[in-house]
């Protein structure tokens, strides 16, 4: 039976939707989390958690399982082929992970919604959103079943495409870049699995994640991203943009899929009892690796801010939210940006482009600032 009344109801159950539940439910708040699907991601999809991500999950006590199953890497390298062009270490970051986390996004879905299962609270599934009103007093949220769940607040966690948000009446501007992308998750022989790698190569880029089951991610920008790509079609991209040392060889497609880029930010998170997080709020280019961690950071402070107003009627945390987690937001949709073009400058400038990154890369300042960067917090 679904419920009738909860202090808060967190629509879509992706990472963002699973930790503000688990954080509201921490704090001794109702919470309904409603997601159209009839199941949980299968796929990998966002495979990354950065340190400061991983120190804010601490609070709902989900860090060290994560730890547990993913993969620790505590390099990152811009890359020409064989060559670091930018050598970048996690070790010396001022935290207690000195590392990024490979996990696969499933696998951090699971781990959240069994810490949210352990909290008393459960996901209600396949559910949709179509209706919304709101007032002073509180919010209705009206399913596709027909039954009206009242709240205090609303958490749109919806994605990229939020129906939530679109109800309120929100607006996300920006643009979609046109760049196609594949993204394949392969298994490879020959291929070191000691660091992420982002490579430069002349004929394009291409992201090399190793991932915890020994499986490798490939990201690449092309003219044209077939919807199934196969090993063949992994195996040129690899020749083409990979290193030379070992002659790697993919001998199986796990997965794959593709997309292109949307940069955009939502003018504000907060209208009156409805708040964005997640994909609902921002989208970018996934250089980098920061979506999902800026979502997940977006999850813990909005929680924390949500039991502050609902225990002490003082709403002055979601209004701090809304601008603080927006101004980080473009912050991060700025770096992924800037990496984007940076690997998509036209075909004749690229050797020109790694010289420069060559010099540059050299020098202790760029290596450590964008090992913050990456982390998490550029200014500690």
């Amino acid at each position: 039976m679904t419920p009738k009344q909860a202090d808060v109801v967190v629509v879509g159950a992706g990472p963002v939707g699973l930790a503000v539940a688990a954080g509201l439910r921490l704090h001794g708040h109702s919470v309904v989390v409603v997601d159209r699907q009839a199941e949980g991601s299968n796929t990998s999809r966002a495979s990354v958690i950065h340190a400061r991500t991983l120190e804010m999950l601490e609070r709902i006590g989900v860090t060290k399982r994560l730890v547990e199953l993913g993969l620790e890497l505590q390099d990152f390298a811009i890359r020409d082929g064989d060559r670091r062009l930018v050598p970048v270490s996690f070790r010396d970051l001022p935290t207690d992970y000195p590392f990024t986390l490979m996990i696969p996004q499933w696998q951090t879905e699971q781990i959240l919604l069994e810490r949210l299962e352990e909290l008393g609270g459960t996901v209600l599934r396949p559910y949709a959103a179509v209706g919304l009103t709101q007032s002073a007093a509180g919010a209705e949220v009206t399913l596709d079943s027909g039954d009206v769940i009242k709240a205090q607040y609303v958490v749109a966690a919806d994605g990229m495409n939020s129906t939530i948000r679109e109800l309120a009446g929100l607006k996300m501007p920006g643009n979609t870049l046109q760049l196609s992308f594949s993204l394949v998750d392969v298994r490879v022989e020959g291929l070191p699995a000691e660091e992420v790698s982002l490579s430069f190569a002349t004929a394009g880029l291409l992201v090399i994640a190793p991932l915890p089951d020994g499986s490798f991610r490939l990201v690449a920008s092309v003219d044209e991203a077939p919807e199934h790509p196969d090993a063949e079609y992994a195996q040129r991209l690899l020749t083409a943009r990979g290193p030379k040392k070992n002659s790697p060889k993919v001998t199986e497609v796990i997965w794959g899929s593709r997309f292109r880029i949307h940069e955009r930010v939502a003018d504000t998170y907060r209208d009156g009892r409805v708040l964005l997080a997640g994909d609902a709020a921002h989208t970018h280019s996934p250089a980098g690796g920061q979506g999902m961690n800026l979502g997940l950071r977006d999850a813990i402070t909005l929680a924390d801010a949500l039991s502050t107003a609902l225990s002490q009627g003082n709403e002055s945390d979601l209004d701090a939210y809304s601008t603080n987690s927006r101004a980080e937001a473009i912050r991060v949709v700025g770096l992924a940006h800037r990496l984007t073009r940076l690997a998509n400058v036209p075909r004749p400038v690229r050797p020109l482009r790694n010289a420069v990154l060559g010099l540059a890369g050299k020098l202790r300042k760029t290596q450590a600032g964008l090992a913050k960067q990456l982390a998490g917090f550029p200014d500690r």
